[in-house]
């Protein structure tokens, strides 16, 4: 019996410490994902800048 718990609490620490070590991985994945919405949103703007400048500037002039 006594066998059995040491493995069970040996298991139960591998898990929690593989749990553990992946939180930097994941803070880098969503570092990642944040990177790249940043990005598209930032190239978007560029490419519609004029456009959405001109709709502005439309809607004034009409106020």
């Amino acid at each position: 019996m006594s066998a059995l718990m040491i493995s069970l609490i040996a298991l139960v620490s591998g898990v929690k410490n593989r749990l553990e070590s992946e939180k930097g991985a994941t803070a880098v994945e969503y570092g990642l994902l944040v990177a790249l919405i940043a990005a598209v949103i930032i190239v978007v703007v560029a490419a519609l800048g004029g456009q959405i400048n001109t709709a502005f500037n439309t809607v004034s002039g009409q106020l």
